[in-house]
């Protein structure tokens, strides 16, 4: 008796798409194949290398969800895959072992991984006879290959450069191979304050509203550990649709001011936690829509409008393509070594108060309580408030890391990391500031009103009203003398703390270790 033949597989390719690689626009998708499956997948390991936000985890998977459901409209096979159907897997590698084997497939392909871990995993990846190929992302200005042409590993970089490079080699708000105004940047008219007239124009935000109850009840199912407060009505676009809503929201409505307060902090309103910025970041990380449509349609509405000057497009043209470039070079070409620096060698736990936002420093109680309810916070509430402070007491950037990867929806480790442990903590030796962000709580009283119904007083720095920023600025710049002093950027601040005299400096410092050793009180 002839034996029967095993049945043609379905499909000759798997493809994955990673949760951060919703891009629409890319080449697989150009025509619709019928042996290829794009297999999408709600992982456990994704949700548990940090505690996340619940509602970054929500976001996530509901832009995943209907992600899919536009490709199969679209005519492309795909397979979504739910923590109801990976759990019993170990990791992704055992799930697409799985897949591969049951669909008899001949090639496994992937898009390169925006996070190390992530691209270690799959680049060791083995399948047996199934051929794994990688493609690029086709989503940032840089292809991954360029960036070693960019950036060198541990080697210092300033962004200034880098983004008058990306500026001229893609002629963006340039004329005749000259900046556009005859100024390359225009920082200086970026840092105003919010007065009370100006709090009255905030214009109330573009929110969404996507039931994701049934997201909900999976994570509660499988016992995933998030932060944050959870809401059954998520606000944030989780699709392309819906990201180019957002995109020309802000070229309408919020550009015009953007650029002038992009630094401000208030706690006067009801948009506080938006004000002018865009709020487009986790589209862009999640791939919905790329920098070069945000860069676009941003100059676009610049030519359009009158109403925006330069100073508003360029501050946000820096963002997107300076900073977001620059920092993604950063973490490749010195990844794995840059997640384990700590150059000020600090050590201290990350105070109790970052998860909870009870602290009686209001600039810190706003800024985390914020983070907490919206998954979201400004860079410079990123940056000069909990950044700052968590630098002054030394807090140890593992730690930091850990709280800003978790709690943020648009955090991915490849854009967070050299953020904190670079930008914010310093404990890169200088790869990508040229000094520490130290401040008192002078800055913070200069760029919102945090200070003017806090419990502690900005301007003093001796006694137990004291602002804690204050004492602690001074014990961090004292500890790390022999570190920075060389710095001819910090030069000045030594010669104002010799200048205070030995029984001025002895008061501060008391203060400040008063602090330390309370911080759990403050």
């Amino acid at each position: 008796m002839e034996k029967l033949k095993p049945a043609k597989p379905a499909y000759q390719t798997i493809r994955l798409i990673l949760g951060d690689q919703l891009n629409e626009l890319h080449s697989w998708f150009s025509t619709s194949d019928p042996d290829v499956l794009y297999v999408v997948a709600e992982m456990q390991q994704e949700t548990g290398y940090v505690r996340h936000h619940v509602q970054k985890v929500c976001a996530f998977f509901a832009a995943m969800s209907r992600f899919s459901a536009r490709l199969s409209d679209l005519g492309h096979k795909v397979q979504y895959l739910t923590l109801d159907d990976t759990a019993h897997y170990q990791d992704l590698p055992a799930l697409l072992s799985h897949l591969t084997t049951q669909h008899a497939v001949r090639y496994f392909e992937y898009q390169q991984p925006d996070e190390y871990r992530l691209q270690e995993q799959l680049g060791k990846l083995d399948l047996g006879e199934v051929k794994i190929a990688m493609f690029d992302t086709e989503h940032f200005f840089l292809a991954h290959a360029d960036l070693p042409k960019y950036f060198k590993k541990n080697t210092s970089h300033k962004m200034e450069m880098f983004y008058r490079k990306m500026r001229k080699e893609r002629d963006i708000l340039m004329q005749d191979g000259a900046p556009l105004h005859g100024q390359w940047n225009f920082d200086q008219q970026n840092r105003n304050k919010l007065k009370a007239a100006d709090i009255d124009e905030i214009p109330k935000p573009l929110l969404f509203s996507h039931d994701v109850q049934d997201i909900l009840d999976r994570l509660d199912r499988h016992d995933i550990d998030t932060i944050g407060v959870s809401k059954t009505a998520l606000i944030w676009p989780i699709t392309r649709r819906e990201s180019l809503e957002l995109l020309d929201f802000f070229c309408k409505n919020m550009l015009p001011a953007f650029g002038t307060f992009q630094d401000s902090m208030t706690d006067q309103t009801e948009h506080s936690w938006t004000l002018y910025h865009s709020r487009l970041s986790f589209s862009l990380n999640a791939k919905l829509i790329s920098p070069k449509e945000v860069v676009d349609a941003a100059i676009t509405a610049f030519q359009q409008s009158s109403e925006i000057e330069i100073a508003q497009i360029e501050g946000f043209v820096r963002q997107i393509l300076g900073w977001r470039e620059f920092v993604r070079g950063i973490y490749w070409l010195n990844m794995p070594e840059y997640a384990e620096m700590n150059s000020l060698q600090a050590e201290r736990p990350l105070p109790a108060f970052y998860w909870t936002g009870k602290t009686k420093m209001n600039c810190l109680s706003k800024t985390i309580e914020q983070s907490l309810d919206h998954a979201y916070a400004h860079h410079i509430q990123r940056l000069m408030v909990t950044g700052t402070f968590s630098l002054l007491v030394g807090v140890n950037p593992d730690e930091v890391d850990t709280w800003y990867l978790g709690i943020y929806i648009d955090a991915i480790e490849w854009v967070e990391l050299p953020n904190t442990r670079g930008m914010s903590q310093a404990a890169d030796n200088g790869i990508v500031a040229t000094k520490p962000y130290a401040a008192s709580g002078n800055y913070i009283n200069k760029m919102s009103d945090y200070c003017r119904s806090c419990h502690y007083k900005v301007k003093e720095k001796t006694g137990s009203t004291a602002c804690p920023y204050n004492s602690l600025y001074w014990h961090f710049m004292n500890r790390h003398r022999a570190q920075l002093k060389k710095n001819p950027r910090i030069g000045m601040v030594y010669k104002n703390w010799d200048k205070m005299g030995e029984e001025a400096q002895s008061l501060v410092l008391d203060r400040a270790e008063w602090c330390l050793e309370h911080l759990e009180e403050l």
